[in-house]
């Protein structure tokens, strides 16, 4: 269903009954880039499961009027530690969510967020603290550039297209290569799952432009390592010691600068959820302070 949140038009899932947990995915990844295996095991303790699209991705509301993004020049820009142009920002994604939880008639709920979603919950928990009655972060960071980056190969390949971008096996073929890039090097996820699944989303939505503004929304946000003081739900860190995308220096400082926080770490965990990881995410994301 879609919901009028903050203005916008968000594709919303909503299933379960209890505990609402608002669910947020990283960069370019939809709503059912959360597996289901995930999402019935978390319904079947109790919570109320909400999964969204971020706005410019996914069944959600589309940004193309503002064009495609200036990669290059925002590149250059954020390296030089200049301000980079976005037509949206972060803190504008946080209230998508937090007017998602106001449309639902909710007015709190655990709120867990993956990569960039972990980004956008760091705000949702800072311009609207009721509205967080808990906090789970996963693979995410505070943007600190005094924090270890990605490689130079990563960091090309977030930023590459499929061989031919019309095809949908050529898109498939290129996210598969994305995430053997990025993914969890001791939980391998069984490949023609991964690619029926994968092929699914592509099917569903594929918005690379998209997925660019998203990027330059990221870039554009900064450092949030002050504001982070200003948490007060209670929060929990979930990472992989293998993360080549967010490396793992981030979790560990999050957890210094987060009143509170708990930290867990996985090994051989990257930048992915694999299946055979799913019960133990499930039970992280339970996890009572």
């Amino acid at each position: 269903m879609q919901i009028s949140a903050n203005g916008v038009a968000i594709e919303v899932d909503d299933v379960g009954r209890g505990e609402p947990l608002l669910l947020l995915m990283g960069l370019g990844m939809q709503l059912v880039s959360w597996p289901e295996e995930l999402v019935n095991d978390l319904v079947a303790r109790g919570y109320r499961v909400i999964r969204i699209d971020n706005r410019d991705c996914g069944l959600s509301q589309s940004f193309d009027h503002f064009g495609k993004p200036r990669m290059f020049s925002a590149t250059v820009r954020y390296m030089l530690g200049l301000r980079v142009p976005s037509p949206y920002s972060l803190a504008d994604m946080a209230r998508d969510s937090l007017g998602v939880l106001e449309a639902l008639g909710i007015e709190s709920a655990h709120v867990c967020g993956a990569s960039m979603g972990g980004m956008i919950a760091q705000h949702m928990a800072v311009l609207q603290p009721a509205r967080v009655s808990r906090l789970t972060l996963m693979m995410t960071t505070s943007g600190s550039r005094s924090l270890p980056q990605p490689s130079a190969r990563i960091r090309t390949a977030l930023l590459g297209r499929p061989s031919n971008p019309h095809d949908i096996e050529s898109i498939v073929e290129y996210l598969e290569h994305m995430f053997a890039l990025i993914g969890s090097p001791a939980y391998k996820t069984d490949r023609e799952l991964f690619r029926r699944r994968l092929r699914a989303i592509v099917q569903r939505a594929w918005r690379p432009t998209g997925v660019a503004r998203q990027l330059i929304a990221i870039a554009a946000d900064g450092d949030r390592t002050a504001m982070l003081g200003r948490i007060a739900a209670p929060t929990h860190i979930v990472h992989g010691d293998a993360d080549p995308l967010v490396p793992v220096a981030a979790a560990h400082q999050l957890k210094r600068k987060i009143p509170g926080a708990t930290l867990e770490i996985i090994e051989g965990m990257g930048h992915d959820l694999p299946v055979p990881l799913l019960p133990r995410l499930a039970q992280a994301i339970d996890r009572r302070a």
